[in-house]
């Protein structure tokens, strides 16, 4: 063989190491090669440039429901878009899977890599043409800034890496810059969910109940059932941080199956007739198998299904609409209430209303807060109740607090009310202890402790 045919094989082979053999981009290799070289160029005179890595949310269902050949072809087409919506000099590779990766010299700081950023999002999120069907998808981004965020190419893919993390742990679409205040929050993340799972383990979360009044009698129908844990080093954690990181970090299954537990036996030692409500995540609303595991748990507690509702938000439905609704059928089936929570927050409540078969609304608190002092809240407050006696739905006024905001909606007819003025959420001894105050539990009711 010639010296000529020699270094055709050897550039061919050279090639091939570097390039990533269904889209024909670089691969992770020529991606890191290109920032090391880089960074060698610019160590005298360390002049900003940014490394960026994609990934494309929930890319798995598409290869399960339509075939791996169809999620090849999308990540050509991603490929594609991307190579012609660069800017110049800038470096585009397929990292592994749906994961693509970037070099861009001529990106400087933090607000033109989240502007970039933005223009590829709307570039990827226009439908992908498999033939017969279109599919839609978005994608999210994390971007690291050399030398800020790492003075070398692993370090910088790294920082690249934990700022896609962040970006995915907050939903679809979004696009993150590391710095260190994000690194600092992750990691104590980490170190939140490693305390929160040794306290699931060891049984440490504990309940609280909040009564929920009948409005014309003054007196509780139910309770809602709410998370609380103080940690021996952390101290208290509020539920708006310990519950998200459960859903993200993928074990709110596991919290959820204590919590109900605790809460039912607690809830049996309560009259006749006296209901628990316990809150559904949004995570949990796009699980198939919720609707069975929360059954089983109800019926290993030894608990009558019809004195336990289910508090979902219209948020949590609108992830999948179509898991949910499944969810909430079974639910009804095995005679559990569903409750809509927060109503009024979402874009579209009264479509919810028609789509989906519920018990009751709890009015969000927003506009409870103002029922006294704002005439058009008022107006809307009463066009609620009028649509919830019209649809035969029981009515909850969520945060009520004055002793005037529970007489108005009592006189606007609503059933129903929740807030700091009838109660603060109590722990379980101390539900039996009010609820033996006021003559409907028996003095001396007893819960096993811990329980």
């Amino acid at each position: 063989m010639d010296l000529n045919a020699q270094n055709a094989d050897v550039h061919r082979d050279e090639r091939s190491r570097f390039t990533d053999s269904l889209t024909g981009l670089g691969n992770r290799w020529r991606l890191t090669d290109k920032i090391a070289r880089l960074v060698d160029e610019r160590a005298q005179d360390p002049a900003p440039f940014t490394v960026g890595i994609m990934n494309i949310d929930g890319f798995k269902p598409i290869n399960d429901l339509f075939g791996h050949a169809a999620g090849d072809e999308i990540l050509c087409q991603i490929a594609h878009r991307l190579k012609n919506c660069l800017p110049a000099g800038a470096t585009c590779a397929r990292l592994e899977g749906d994961e693509f990766g970037f070099l861009l010299p001529l990106v400087f700081d933090q607000d033109s890599a989240t502007k970039l950023g933005k223009v590829l999002a709307e570039v990827l999120s226009a439908p992908y043409d498999l033939g017969e069907r279109n599919v839609r998808l978005s994608s999210s981004f994390g971007f690291s800034i050399y030398p800020f965020a790492g003075e070398d190419n692993n370090t910088l893919m790294e920082s690249a890496d934990t700022a896609l993390y962040r970006s995915k742990r907050r939903g679809r679409n979004q696009i993150t810059v590391y710095s260190e205040e994000i690194a600092e929050q992750i990691k104590r993340g980490t170190l939140i969910e490693q305390a929160l799972r040794r306290a699931i383990n060891s049984d440490e979360v504990e309940v609280h109940f909040q009564p929920i009044v009948n409005l014309s009698t003054k007196m509780p129908v139910g309770f809602e059932a709410l998370a609380r844990w103080t940690d021996r080093e952390l101290g208290f954690v509020p539920p708006d941080i310990f519950i998200p990181l459960a859903e993200e970090r993928g074990f709110i299954d596991q919290l959820t199956e204590v919590l109900l537990r605790k809460a039912s036996k607690v809830a049996q030692t309560w009259p006749e007739g006296m209901f628990l409500s316990f809150n559904l995540s949004s995570a949990q609303l796009v699980d198939p198998t919720t609707a069975s595991s929360i059954i089983a748990i109800l019926g290993k507690a030894g608990i009558d299904t019809r004195a336990v509702e289910m508090e979902i938000t219209e948020t949590a439905i609108m992830s999948d609409p179509e898991i949910a609704n499944k969810i909430m059928n079974e639910l009804r089936d095995a005679r559990i209430g569903i409750s809509l929570d927060d109503f009024g927050t979402g874009q579209s409540s009264l479509g919810r209303l028609r789509d989906f078969a519920f018990d009751k609304v709890k009015i969000d608190r927003a506009f409870v807060n103002e029922i006294t002092t704002d005439k058009p809240t008022e107006h809307i407050v009463k066009a609620i109740l009028a649509m919830c006696q019209g649809l035969d739905l029981a009515a909850v006024a969520e945060g009520i607090e004055t002793e005037e905001q529970a007489e108005m909606l009592n006189d606007m007819g609503c059933g129903y009310g929740q807030g700091y003025f009838f109660g603060r959420p109590i722990n379980a001894k101390d539900t039996c202890a009010y609820l033996e105050s006021l003559g409907v539990l028996p003095r001396g009711t007893t819960i096993a402790f811990p329980y």
